[in-house]
């Protein structure tokens, strides 16, 4: 970038650090900068490895500049009760749906369930990755919508709990699929799936939940990432987003 390198081996840390200065002077976002460092560092690895041009990595001292989080998008309690309303004649996607705003669990854990997950109080997440396993209370909505759609789950020799209609485990593009367009039918516009889940942690900090509590049965590692939402609701109306009929 008007550095006058000629040549791979003349390119060290300051030229690197100088060019990615200059990216957020052009108006590149941090996590474009980001990308554009992780190109950089597979390009000199890859010339390290097969022994070309340079024998140093100029990259290996770079770091990635600090992504601002963005701040989570939470249901209000019309586009709560919206979405139970649009899903309740649908065993299955209503009781994906409740289960998800009852308690906060990741869609991909909802895939991995197993009947034998089921308590009748409760449900355990079992450990997965770098997630350790954990339970998590069940309250009595969500307990009635996972019996009701018991009562009409296909039988199968496969023991996940949420089956398509021919057995076979749901998987988390068809879960992602079936809640966006139930966002859609209830009108619900530019939410994600994973907003369910910010929504429950945000119902739970509104009501006074205690942070260790939430963060136990969400599985964030650290609290701290729990605490975090209450900087995202400090302009929030808590009249506008708590529900109350749990």
């Amino acid at each position: 970038d008007n550095q006058k390198v000629k040549s791979l081996d003349q390119v060290n840390h300051q030229h690197l650090t100088d060019f990615i200065q200059s990216l957020f002077k052009r108006g590149f976002t941090a996590k474009t900068v980001s990308r554009k460092i992780n190109a950089m560092r597979t390009f000199f690895k890859f010339l390290i490895q097969k022994k070309q041009y340079l024998d140093k990595d100029p990259s290996v001292r770079i770091n990635h500049p600090k992504i601002p989080a963005k701040s989570p998008r939470f249901l209000n309690k019309l586009e709560y009760r919206a979405l139970r309303d649009v899903v309740r004649d649908n065993p299955r996607i209503f009781a994906i749906v409740e289960l998800m705003l009852q308690t906060g669990i990741r869609i991909g854990e909802v895939s991995r369930l197993r009947l034998s997950d089921i308590k009748t109080n409760k449900i355990i997440v079992r450990r997965f990755e770098s997630n350790d396993s954990r339970q998590i209370p069940l309250n009595k909505n969500a307990q009635k919508a996972i019996k009701a759609y018991l009562k009409v789950r296909p039988k199968s020799k496969d023991d996940h709990l949420f089956l398509t209609r021919t057995g076979s485990p749901l998987s988390v593009r068809n879960l992602r699929a079936s809640i966006d367009r139930a966002f859609k039918k209830a009108g619900i516009h530019d939410a994600r799936v994973s907003d369910i889940r910010h929504t429950f942690i945000a119902q739970q900090l509104l009501r006074g939940t205690p942070i260790v509590v939430i963060s136990k049965i969400v599985g964030h590692k650290r609290s701290e990432t729990t605490s975090r939402y209450l900087d995202f609701l400090k302009n929030y109306d808590s009249k506008q987003y708590i529900v109350h009929e749990l």
